[in-house]
């Protein structure tokens, strides 16, 4: 089997006002932000032609993505190959939420970690992640 885990993709959070935090950072941290928050690019250790990404994304505090969880977080990760991954994960025992859901920029599955965080597995396709995001706060 491949990598697991191959990075963070993203960090959800609950805020009481989205815009007025992505205001805040983009004001006093000069984040570049959109509705969704912003995103960080970057490049990989391995293979420094190729450009990953990590979500920011301040949500509103009664949203029901994290569901199950009750916490005010949510991490998503970068993993390789998502399906045989859920394979392993479901024998291992692991709680998995939800079906996988495959759209352009990538496959998404939610699990559920020991302490009920719900945990986002993200198989990204960079390429056409990186079209879809216009401005970008680049490291």
């Amino acid at each position: 089997m491949k990598k697991r885990v191959t990075g963070v993709g993203g960090i959800f959070f609950k805020v009481k006002d989205p815009a007025k935090t992505k205001d805040w950072y983009r004001k006093h941290l000069g984040l570049h932000t959109d509705e969704y928050g912003t995103t960080f690019e970057y490049r990989s250790a391995d293979n420094p032609e190729q450009k990953e990404f990590l979500q920011w994304s301040p949500m509103k505090d009664d949203t029901t993505y994290f569901k199950p969880s009750e916490k005010d977080f949510m991490i998503n990760y970068c993993v390789e190959n998502l399906e045989e991954l859920v394979e392993e994960l479901k024998k291992e025992g692991v709680t998995i939420l939800d079906k996988i859901e495959t759209y352009d920029y990538g496959k998404f599955v939610h699990i559920l970690d020991p302490d009920g965080h719900s945990i986002e597995l993200w198989e990204p396709n960079n390429e056409v992640y990186d079209d879809m995001v216009e401005d970008k706060t680049k490291s």
